[in-house]
């Protein structure tokens, strides 16, 4: 897989794409680590705080000195149109600029991309990564939804696409059968039965099983009741944060946590039901486990298998590519140091993304946004251990895609690679 995508970087830009569990970030981290072992300039850009955090990176505004633009008539407006020459120093330094989540950027924002590409006169490899058929552009207002795609940039960008199929997450046919058609909205008779299949009742104890909610205050609220109930002492461990960087304020702080889903404080108790929220050698992101003791820097948890796993604080930092007369340099701003846990009583679908989860139910009638369900359902690991809710309107109604991503999507595959499932 790999070297297919190397292959495509010798001539042209990449464009990696694929639905949910088909090694697109594993691949785009793959590709990050060659680069830099060859010694190469790599930024790690997207659209959002928060799809910058889970790749290390920073926002796209943020590195292209975009300020508060939206548009090139805004960049305009703003005096920013022509960029400082040291913005321009620093694109023409990086080898390969990766931009995460390309679904949620829209064409506005890939023009202006664009644009301070040509003013860099940048001869490196633009890598985008994502799938138009899960996070759509965020707009203001009742602006219309533009994608990358329909940009004129994404054209003259040049992009060959990589398809990755199959999934790393589960091996049952039947149900990647399923996801499939869910994700591209193409529901029969046998999607219908599918998804009737997985309406069951639920069981009087809930302690084992999550509840995946499309709003944050329903999980949130769900969380605090569940661990109120429990028995035992509150324990609440505080985040630890380092400023590095002495222009960084309270509000800077309070952001990054929010784009980094991280909590100022983690509010636990001995006995609760949690869900790690990254992936090591010893545990994976959404695996579940129940805490069997709690220290200052320290916490032991049991998994399901009824391993026993000791778990460190991890660091997540904020950083930022500045050029000070010499090569570029990614200098720390600042780091937030905490447990990777988080309640596994419930969950939003939002932050869900990334992980593979097993026994979990999800509340089909907090289903808003197009592809939101498909998300939510793709997180299992199996048809086996997932619930959903009965939703109170049509399945069709709960399956759907924005049209134009869909038309794109189902055009646009020239090298297709299958995963094999672990």
């Amino acid at each position: 897989m790999i070297e297919k995508a190397l292959s495509i970087l010798e001539t042209s830009n990449l464009f990696i794409t694929g639905g949910a569990g088909s090694g697109k970030t594993t691949l785009t981290r793959a590709l990050i680590e060659d680069a830099v072992q060859k010694g190469k300039s790599v930024a790690r850009l997207a659209s959002t705080g928060m799809a910058a955090t889970l790749i290390g990176g920073q926002t796209l505004h943020s590195f292209f000195d975009l300020g508060i633009a939206n548009s090139q008539e805004e960049l305009e407006r703003n005096g920013k149109l022509e960029p400082a020459e040291k913005i321009i120093k620093l694109i023409r330094s990086m080898q390969i600029i990766v931009i995460d989540e390309i679904s949620m950027v829209g064409a506005p924002l890939l023009d202006m991309i664009r644009l301070r590409l040509l003013q860099a006169e940048f001869s490196g490899r633009v890598i985008v990564v994502g799938d138009f058929l899960q996070l759509p552009p965020v707009t203001r207002g009742n602006e219309p939804i533009c994608f990358a795609f329909e940009s004129h940039s994404w054209e003259r960008l040049g992009f060959e696409t990589l398809h990755l199929e199959g999934s790393y997450r589960t091996h049952e046919a039947k149900f990647l059968e399923l996801l499939e058609k869910v994700r591209h909205a193409r529901l029969d008779e046998a999607a219908h039965e599918a998804l009737e299949a997985l309406i069951k009742p639920l069981a009087e104890d809930m302690s084992t099983m999550t509840l995946l909610f499309g709003k944050n205050i329903s999980a949130q609220n769900h969380n605090r009741s569940q661990l109120e109930h429990l028995y035992g002492e509150m324990i609440e461990v505080e985040t630890y944060v380092t400023i590095h960087d002495k222009k960084m304020q309270d509000r800077d702080v309070e952001r990054f946590m929010t784009e980094s889903r991280i909590e100022p404080i983690l509010s636990l108790k001995v006995g609760a039901p949690i869900l790690f929220t990254r992936n090591a050698w010893n545990y994976y992101n959404g695996e579940r486990g129940v805490i069997t003791s709690i220290e200052s820097d320290l916490i032991w948890v049991k998994k399901a298998d009824g391993v026993n796993v000791k778990v460190e604080r991890v660091d997540t930092v904020k950083t930022r590519w500045v050029e000070k007369g010499g090569p570029a340099i990614e200098e720390k701003l600042l780091t937030l140091s905490q447990f990777p846990l988080t309640l596994a009583f419930a969950i939003t679908i939002h932050k869900s993304q990334g992980m593979s989860l097993a026994d979990y139910v999800i509340e089909t009638n907090e289903i808003f946004a197009p592809s939101q369900f498909y998300v939510a359902l793709s997180r299992s690991v199996s048809a086996h251990r997932v619930i959903l809710i009965r939703p109170h309107r049509g399945w069709e109604k709960l399956c759907f895609v924005h049209p134009r991503a869909k038309r794109f999507s189902e055009g646009s595959n020239e090298y297709v690679i299958e995963a094999k499932p672990r």
